[in-house]
């Protein structure tokens, strides 16, 4: 579960294999978006949650797949789980029941009875996670687009250069020799 080399690196890796991704900005960043917003729902069906909202949205499978590695991941899931749960109990006060509230919430884990967990907990994830999954996805949304925009420029930038040079190098290699002069000696 811990990378080898550190966390830094692999998130490196990610961010490197989303800008490399062969699609519009656009796709790519619809895509991420659509991970991003997928990673905020409860019982582990991120995938199948960013694939169906990528497809709705045009987005890149890939990049969606990619997105959701950004909190999904074992080091922010308990955050966002407890923030969707908190955000989702905010929304829902008013409309819970005093017997909907956890009271021995380590006794339905252990149990793993949906029924039982469903108001309690699965309810109040399931509302917190689209407000707080639409931000987040939006934000990401404008960070990748714009990352991937600036990476190409810089990207076609460095291509004309190499390719500048390339071609100063062909012209002095290809180019026919300077006439010499030979000095005659002694007339």
């Amino acid at each position: 579960m811990w990378p080898r080399r550190s966390f830094s690196r692999s998130f490196q890796y990610v961010s490197k294999r989303i800008l490399r991704l062969n699609a519009t900005p656009n796709a790519v960043a619809a895509g991420v978006a659509a991970g991003v917003f997928a990673s905020f729902f409860p019982l582990g069906s991120h995938f199948a949650i960013a694939a169906i909202v990528c497809w709705l949205i045009s987005g890149n499978m890939v990049a969606a797949g990619l997105g959701t590695f950004v909190f999904g991941n074992p080091l922010t899931l308990p955050f966002v789980v407890g923030a969707t749960w908190e955000t989702g109990k905010i929304m829902l006060h008013g409309h819970m029941q005093s017997h909907e509230r956890p009271a021995h919430l380590s006794e339905m884990l252990q149990t793993l009875s949906i029924s039982q967990l469903w108001a309690p907990v699965l309810k109040p994830m399931l509302c917190g996670a689209v407000p707080l999954g639409l931000i987040f996805g939006l934000l990401f949304y404008g960070i990748t687009r714009y990352g991937m925009t600036a990476f190409r420029e810089q990207r076609r930038k460095r291509l004309v250069a190499k390719g500048s040079l390339l071609q100063q190098q062909e012209d002095i290699v290809l180019s026919p020799p300077l006439p010499t002069r030979h000095r005659r000696s002694g007339g």
